[in-house]
């Protein structure tokens, strides 16, 4: 629909503007300053292209991928897109997003920022693979996912490990590779410590949290850290009790290889544990629905994992170092911009995500008009939030959000995917919190070239992000992979 050439102006224009502007660091962020929004959008009042309305003017999105494109190249995909990491550490850190697909035969993608190309890793079903939800990086740079459904005696639940996430071309030579030390659960958050401990729930109505202990703290491969390893579910206040504050400690459900422990370890026919009747072996704690998991270092150096648990409309804060539970967020928790309890307004919280400023961010998994991304401010980090405010709503029908992301090398850009709308097409959305430059003030007229010589971007792209770009409100910041300095992304 675009010429080459008008495409090529545009990214000259953008590769400019984003010189001018890399200057944002962690301490920089502005995703914290805006005004609550005061109710949530009408379902169907945006374009697909641009389904949120915000808090602050200052913010902007643009579309970066969607599912009808990769269906027109080609790319198996099923749909359901759902939690956003990226690869957080190794070579061109920053580059890569990467996504699952919540379908009874899912996969997982790989978004290129650099190049604008999306690419199906993990063709839909292969395995087996089922509803992916969790998405993870690890610190030894591969990719973690897992499933978000169990049932006793059941064979799905499982964790995954993509051993070459940055390197795979496609489905015929990524690296699947299922880690099955770790007990069988719904997943869906995944979080790891300082210590690289990892830590995961069960989905349920009554589901548990757990931490799961390497033997080898220091591993620089998935099969080293997934080789031999012990599992814990939190107990607190003595256990045998649902939905509760106070001091906890870690109750043993596996042997330090990751063995059955005789008369407590409850086995599946595969010879793998079942996480979920283990736990009520040992008396552990049981949430309703905890699902997402996010973990945040103190300014004194405790690490606190916020945990948000669906069916009570609740986000739990677990202080890792002094072995305290706290309720962070609740329905009584005060509204900013009312001033009072916020009730029923908050609903269904869904997701986690923490910005550069460590401020705690609760998506909501609600229809359309009523599907609100919520921001916790908790000035004295005693993991009692002060207050919530309404931050973004989601207009698509028949969708919610998923997945929201803050990008670790921009402080400013953030990502979210528009998970199964009614009319198909998933989408990623890229979010800015820096206004949209002026063009006219920002590039002098002389360095406007008529050509691109040589540039092979315009084709890169997906047509839905061309299209995104030049007619949206945010044609600048959308090619632009982050407005990051050179050494993070080469």
């Amino acid at each position: 629909m675009f010429k080459h050439k008008t495409l090529s102006v545009i990214f000259v224009l953008v590769l400019l503007v984003m010189t001018k502007t890399a200057q944002a660091t962690v301490a920089d962020t502005h995703f914290a300053k805006f005004h609550p929004v005061s109710g949530s959008v009408a379902a169907g009042s945006l374009p697909e292209s641009s389904p949120f309305t915000f808090s602050s003017t200052s913010f902007s999105q643009v579309r970066i991928a969607d599912r009808i494109s990769q269906l027109k190249l080609g790319e198996p995909n099923s749909g359901g897109w759902d939690m956003i990491t990226a690869n957080e550490t190794g070579f061109d850190a920053g580059r890569y997003l990467f996504i699952p697909f919540e379908t009874l035969e899912a996969g997982v993608q790989r978004i290129d920022l650099k190049t604008g190309l999306t690419k199906t890793l993990v063709q839909p079903g292969t395995q087996g693979f089922t509803k992916g939800d969790a998405s993870r990086w690890t610190p030894w740079d591969s990719y973690l996912t897992a499933e978000e459904f169990w049932e006793k005696g059941g064979t799905k639940g499982r964790l995954f490990e993509l051993t070459n996430p940055t390197t795979a071309t496609g489905g015929g030579d990524s690296n699947f590779v299922h880690r099955s030390i770790v007990p069988r659960v719904a997943h869906e958050g995944l979080a790891f410590d300082k210590e690289n401990n990892l830590y995961f729930i069960d989905e349920f109505n009554g589901g548990s949290i757990y931490k799961y202990v390497p033997a080898s703290h220091a591993a620089t491969t998935g099969n080293e850290y997934f080789f031999a390893g012990q599992t814990f579910v939190l107990q607190v206040n003595g256990g045998d009790n649902a939905n509760v504050v106070g001091s906890f400690v870690w109750i043993p459900i596996t042997n330090t290889t990751g063995g059955p422990i005789d008369g407590i370890s409850v086995m599946n026919a595969d010879g793998t544990i079942d996480g979920r009747e283990t736990a009520k072996m040992v008396k552990g704690t049981g949430y309703q629905r905890p699902e997402d998991i996010e973990i945040k270092t103190l300014v004194n150096g405790d690490e606190m994992l916020f945990v948000a648990t669906t069916s009570t409309h609740e986000v739990y804060s677990i202080n890792l170092d002094s072995n305290e539970v706290n309720l962070f967020v609740s329905r009584n928790t005060v509204d900013k911009s009312t001033g009072v309890s916020v009730g029923t307004s908050l609903a269904n919280p869904d997701n986690l995500a923490i910005d550069a400023a460590g401020n705690i961010y609760i998506v909501e998994d609600q229809p359309a008009g009523m599907a609100d991304i919520w921001f916790a401010r908790d000035t004295d980090n005693d993991g009692v939030a002060d207050s919530v405010a309404r931050w973004a709503s989601l207009s698509t029908i028949g969708a919610e959000a998923t997945g929201l992301y803050f990008d670790k090398f921009d402080a400013n850009v953030a990502y979210v995917n528009v998970q199964h709308p009614d009319s198909l097409v998933d989408s990623t959305i890229m979010i800015s919190a820096i206004p949209e430059p002026n063009l006219a003030s920002a590039i002098p007229e002389s360095n406007l070239p008529s050509e691109l010589p040589g540039s092979n971007l315009s084709s890169a792209m997906p047509e839905s992000m061309a299209l995104s770009m030049l007619l949206s409100g945010v044609g600048l910041m959308g090619f632009i992979v982050h407005r990051r300095s050179e050494n993070s992304i080469s």
